[in-house]
């Protein structure tokens, strides 16, 4: 039997309490997120160290906003690009799976295929198609107004 005060999760036999046996999976969740931020606070804290440590003051601001513009307003069009993957990817390997009689099994495959294969890929093009696009176009509205004219001439 197990202790009066409840101290003891175990019985005289070294079974789990029901109690224990019913919040132990609640446990693992909670430790699993606590530990996802805490790896995700660690690095951002590193994130902003390393951009500290390798930019003076007035640089720093100028990647910061750099880091904004190119990557968190990059975020709808990636999350679209990803819905419209999703949805083709699902339709596609539906019909594929139908045929062995596995169609409950298109939510696993789509999920795993996006997070791990497509999903870094995607986001790498949309990125850099997206950040290359404004950079020339900047650079186009600079040529138009003679501002890289003058560059060339102070030389």
């Amino acid at each position: 039997m197990s202790q009066a005060n409840g101290c003891n999760a175990t019985d005289i036999n070294g079974q789990k309490s029901i109690g224990r046996k019913l919040t132990e999976p609640f446990a693992n969740i909670g430790r699993a997120v606590i530990n996802g931020i805490d790896t995700l606070g660690s690095a951002t804290i590193f994130l902003f160290l390393a951009l500290w440590k390798t930019f003076s003051a007035r640089q720093l601001s100028k990647v910061i906003h750099q880091i904004y513009y190119i990557g968190a307003r990059s975020t709808a069009i990636i999350m679209l690009i990803s819905l419209f993957t999703g949805m083709v990817l699902g339709l596609q390997s539906y019909h594929a799976l139908v045929t062995f009689g596995a169609q409950g099994a298109v939510g696993t495959l789509v999920s795993l295929s996006l997070i791990r294969e497509l999903g870094p890929v995607l986001t790498a093009i949309m990125i850099t198609a997206r950040a290359g696009s404004a950079i020339t176009a900047e650079i186009g509205i600079q040529r138009i107004s003679e501002q890289i004219d003058a560059l060339s001439t102070m030389r």
